[in-house]
């Protein structure tokens, strides 16, 4: 692993390092997300092929450059493993889209709720006139928790798009009121 890699994290909190994406993390977060108990609430999403995983940090790098901020590769403070990954970054020109997730070896340590609330932090800063939004499907009541953790509110129930299993709904929490436009690209 390359030294440098660690040096300067783009931004840290109490306990997390929060550094942009690079390709040199693609086996660790490759590794969260092949984890099938990363994805009990909708394992159709799991990644098998690491060519998706490499994708997914080229999105987040995109989003960095595009709109001065995205995900983050989460470690903990002066460590060198990563233990989740997660930020803001602008989804459908509407909105400021909210996602996490961490290794389930650190899960219930309040990680995802200390990095959420640094990222919607610097969204308010960067576009305060978007509204900050999570999604999740209502079962995974450990992401509800996060979202509300971080100030976030229920602001919408839909069916959940594209799951196998159509009586699952959709979440949706956000730090206002939404317009019909902003709710409709949050259902999509």
């Amino acid at each position: 692993m390359p030294i440098d890699r660690l040096a300067v994290p783009e931004d840290r909190t109490a306990r997390l390092d929060l550094h942009r994406p690079s390709p040199d993390d693609a086996d660790e977060v490759h590794a969260i997300l092949s984890d099938p108990a990363v994805w009990t609430h909708h394992p159709t999403l799991r990644v098998t092929d690491p060519a998706q995983t490499e994708r997914f940090l080229r999105t987040w790098a995109e989003s960095w450059e595009r709109d001065g901020l995205g995900s983050w590769i989460v470690r903990e403070r002066d460590a060198d493993a990563v233990i989740g990954f997660g930020g803001c970054g602008i989804a459908h020109e509407a909105f400021w889209n909210l996602g996490y997730r961490f290794s389930p070896a650190v899960q219930g340590r309040g990680y995802a709720t200390e990095m959420a609330l640094r990222a919607i932090e610097r969204a308010r800063i960067r576009r305060p006139e978007l509204p900050v939004v999570a999604y999740l499907v209502a079962h995974n009541q450990a992401s509800a928790a996060v979202a509300e953790k971080a100030g976030l509110a229920l602001v919408h129930r839909v069916p959940d798009p594209g799951n196998p299993d159509p009586s699952v709904m959709r979440l949706i929490y956000a730090d206002r009121a939404l317009t019909d436009a902003q709710r409709d690209a949050a259902a999509r």
